[in-house]
C-alpha cells in the first residue's frame, strides 16, 4: 500500500519484541527491509508507536463505554476511531488532518453521525418480495472502509448492513437502553439479546396499522427477563408498537413512513437513562457546538480580513506608511476628473523553509481603470537579467567580495508622478469628515501603470547622484569604481544586491540609501528572487528548491516519477507535429518558469531552450525521427560555455 499509494518504499521498521512479528520476518528479509527492535521491557524506545496506540485505545474506549456497547463489538469502535482521527485537524500538522497531509484531500465532515445511535437503513436491495419491510431498526457502528456507506448492525438478526441511504435518530441509543434495562446483571455476564421479528428472523418486520397480530420485537427465549419495561420518549413521526403481552415490552421504536396518530403503548414513557445522575440531556440543556476554522490560504477581499488581527495590523502598517510618505492629499473631486479605483491585496511572506514570516497587506490602484494619454504615458521599467546575476555573483566569489541584500519597503511609493491622478479613498480607511473626497496622488502607488517606471527613475537618480554609472548592457546594473575600490548595484524592482571590494564602502552606501528610502538591511545574501544562497568560505551554494517545489505544485506534478535525464535521447522536435493547444498560456508560463530555473540548473538549459522555440504556437507534443539536426530549417545545434573568471 505504501509503495502504490504514496510512491515510496519502506526501508526500516521499528517495533518491540512481540511474537506476532515472527511470521512477518521472512517477508521483510525477502524485500530487504531492516527490522529494528526496542530493548525488552523498554517501550520508551518505541515511543511514537506506543503513544499512538495509547491515543487509539483511549479514544476507542470512550466510544465503547459511553455508548454502552458490548465488548464483542470492539472492532467497530476502533475502526471508527481510526477513521475519525485520520480526518480530524491536528495541531502538530498545522491544523491539517492526516488525510490532507498524505493525500492532499480536504476531508468532508457533513456525513459524520453519532456513533452507536439508532438508524434505519434502506433494505430494499435485501428484501425477498415487494411486501417486505423497507427498513428495520439498527445500530450505527461506523463507516465502511471499502464502501461509501454506513455500517448498520441489526440486533435482532445479528446481520450487518452497509448502506448509503440511512435515516439516523442521533438521540436514541439502543445499546444504552438495553444496558440500563438489565442493570441488575454485571457487564461480564451481559449477553446482547438477539432481537428477532415476527413472522421470521430473516425477514424484517412489516410496518402496518395496529391489530392483535401486530409484529413485535422481543428478546430471544432464555436470554433475560426485564424487571421494568423501558420505552423511548415519543418523537415526531414516531409511534410505539404495542406488545401482545404485558411481559414483553417494546425495545426499539420503528418510525412510520407517513404521519399518523400515536398508538398507545402498554407502558408509560420512561427516560433513556434510569440512573439518578442529573445530566444536561435529562434537563433539556443542549450546548452549542463549536467548530475551529483554520484559514490556510490568503484572503481575497477586505471583508475576509476585517476581523483578523494579523491582517488588520498589516493594513494599518501599510496605511501609516502611505501617510508618512505623503502619497496623496484629500481634495474635492474635480469636475470631469477620471477617478481611479483601489483595493487591498494580501500576501503571505514565506521563509526559505516554507514557513510564514509575516502577513503583508498592500493598497493597490486599479490600473485597468486608467486611460492612456490621460492618467499615464510611458510604462517601461527594466529589471536585471538572470545571466547578469550569475556573472556578478561569480565575480563576488572569485574576488572574495562581500554581498549585502537590501529590501526597499513600499518601493513604488517613492516614485514621483508627473501626471495628475485621482483615486478613491481606500476601503476601511475612509475619512469620517470627508467621505466624499478623493485622493490626489503625489507619488506612485502599486497598481498604477506608470508606478514601476517612476520608482526606477527615482532610484536611478539617487544612484547616479552617489556616483554610480548605469551599465550599457543592463540598465538595472549600476557600477561605481575608483582607482582602488569597486561597488556594484543589482536592482530587481525593490530587491537590491550590493557587492563591493570594501565592506566600509558598502556600509557607507547603505547609510546613504537609508537617508533616501525606508529599507531593510538583510545582511548577507540568503534568499533573493526565489534563489536560496549559502556562502561557505570561498564557495557560494545556490539552489531554487522552494521555487521548483512551488512550480511542481502549480502544475500538479509533485507526485510525478523522477527522471534520470532532462530529455529522452534521440528525440527531435518539429513544429509540424502535434495538435495546437487551445490555450497556450499555461505552456508559456511553465516554460518561462523553467527558463528561470536554469539559473541554478544549467543541466536542463538545452531542453528548456528547445521548448522555448515553440512558445508562439505550442502543441500537445513534438516528436520525429532523428533524420536531421533541426527539422525546421536544417540548421546545426552548437553549444558554448563562458568562464567569466579563471578557476
Amino acid at each position: 500500500m505504501v509503495e502504490n499509494q504514496l510512491t515510496t518504499s519502506i526501508k526500516c521498521i521499528q517495533s518491540d519484541n512481540g511474537g506476532e512479528f515472527l511470521a512477518f520476518k521472512p517477508y521483510i528479509d525477502a524485500h530487504g527491509i531492516v527490522h529494528q527492535f526496542s530493548c525488552p521491557h523498554t517501550p520508551q524506545q518505541n515511543g511514537r508507536a506506543e503513544r499512538k496506540i495509547r491515543h487509539l485505545v483511549e479514544t476507542g474506549l470512550v466510544l465503547l463505554i459511553q455508548g454502552s456497547i458490548p465488548s464483542k463489538y470492539w472492532s467497530y469502535a476502533f475502526q471508527t476511531t481510526i477513521y475519525l482521527i485520520n480526518i480530524l485537524l491536528a495541531k502538530l500538522l498545522n491544523f491539517q488532518s492526516p488525510l490532507q497531509v498524505l493525500f492532499h484531500k480536504i476531508p468532508n465532515y457533513c456525513h459524520l453521525k453519532v456513533f452507536r445511535c439508532l438508524c434505519f437503513p434502506s433494505l430494499r436491495p435485501y428484501t425477498q418480495h415487494k411486501l417486505s419491510s423497507r427498513s428495520t431498526a439498527c445500530v450505527f457502528l461506523g463507516y465502511a472502509s471499502n464502501h461509501k456507506g454506513y455500517i448498520c448492525f441489526d440486533v435482532s438478526s445479528g446481520r450487518v448492513y452497509i448502506s448509503r441511504s440511512v435515516i439516523f435518530h442521533e438521540t436514541s441509543f439502543p445499546f444504552q437502553t438495553l444496558l440500563s434495562s438489565s442493570s441488575s446483571f454485571s457487564q461480564s455476564s451481559f449477553s446482547t439479546p438477539a432481537l428477532i421479528s415476527q413472522p421470521s428472523p430473516s425477514t424484517p418486520p412489516s410496518i402496518s396499522q395496529p391489530s392483535s397480530s401486530t409484529p413485535t420485537l422481543f428478546p430471544q427465549p432464555n436470554s433475560y427477563t426485564l424487571s421494568s419495561p423501558p420505552t423511548c420518549n415519543p418523537t415526531t413521526n414516531t409511534t410505539s408498537i404495542p406488545t401482545n403481552s404485558e411481559s414483553l415490552p417494546p425495545l426499539l421504536q420503528v418510525p412510520f413512513a407517513t404521519n399518523s396518530s400515536s398508538i398507545p403503548s402498554s407502558s408509560s414513557p420512561l427516560p433513556f437513562n434510569t440512573h439518578p445522575m442529573v445530566t444536561r440531556a435529562k434537563s433539556g440543556i443542549y450546548k452549542k457546538k463549536s467548530f475551529l476554522i483554520q484559514q490556510t490560504g490568503k484572503p481575497r477581499t477586505y471583508s475576509q480580513t476585517s476581523q483578523s488581527d494579523p491582517w488588520v495590523q498589516a493594513m494599518n502598517h501599510e496605511y501609516q506608511a502611505l501617510i508618512r510618505n505623503c502619497t496623496w492629499s484629500l481634495v474635492h473631486p474635480p469636475q470631469s476628473a477620471h477617478i481611479v479605483g483601489c483595493r487591498w491585496i494580501y500576501k503571505l511572506k514565506y521563509r526559505p523553509d516554507g514557513s510564514v514570516e509575516r502577513h503583508k497587506a498592500r493598497l493597490v490602484a486599479q490600473g485597468f481603470t486608467q486611460t492612456p494619454g490621460v492618467d499615464y504615458f510611458d510604462t517601461f521599467s527594466p529589471v536585471v537579467k538572470p545571466c547578469t546575476i550569475s556573472l556578478i555573483l561569480a565575480l563576488a566569489v572569485s574576488f572574495q567580495w562581500p554581498v549585502r541584500q537590501l529590501d526597499v519597503e513600499n518601493a513604488f511609493l517613492n516614485g514621483e508622478l508627473q501626471e495628475e491622478v485621482f483615486m478613491a479613498q481606500p476601503q476601511g480607511f475612509v475619512h469620517p469628515r470627508y467621505p466624499h473626497y478623493v485622493c490626489k496622488l503625489h507619488k506612485a502607488l502599486y497598481g498604477l501603470k506608470q508606478a514601476p517606471r517612476a520608482w526606477f527613475h527615482k532610484l536611478r537618480v539617487v544612484s547616479v547622484d552617489y556616483g554610480f554609472q548605469p551599465s550599457r548592457a543592463n540598465m538595472s546594473l549600476f557600477i561605481y569604481h575608483t582607482a582602488l575600490e569597486v561597488l556594484i548595484l543589482l536592482v530587481y524592482v525593490d530587491d537590491i544586491l550590493v557587492i563591493g571590494s570594501s565592506q566600509k564602502l558598502i556600509s557607507h552606501f547603505i547609510s546613504y540609501l537609508h537617508d533616501k528610502f525606508a529599507l531593510r538591511d538583510l545582511d548577507p545574501l540568503s534568499y533573493f528572487l526565489g534563489i536560496q544562497a549559502h556562502r561557505q568560505g570561498s564557495i557560494l551554494y545556490l539552489n531554487q528548491q522552494k521555487y521548483i517545489t512551488d512550480l511542481l505544485s502549480r502544475t500538479h506534478m509533485e507526485n510525478s516519477k523522477l527522471a534520470p535525464i532532462p530529455s529522452s535521447l534521440g528525440r527531435t522536435l518539429s513544429q509540424s507535429n502535434g495538435v495546437p493547444q487551445p490555450d497556450p498560456s499555461e505552456y508559456r508560463r511553465t516554460v518561462g518558469a523553467l527558463q528561470y530555473v536554469t539559473l541554478t540548473r544549467p543541466d536542463i538549459a538545452f531542453v528548456v531552450n528547445k521548448a522555448c522555440q515553440f512558445m508562439s504556437k505550442p502543441s500537445d507534443g513534438y516528436s520525429d525521427a532523428d533524420w536531421a539536426s533541426c527539422p525546421n530549417d536544417r540548421s546545426s545545434t552548437n553549444d558554448y560555455y563562458v568562464f567569466p573568471v579563471e578557476d
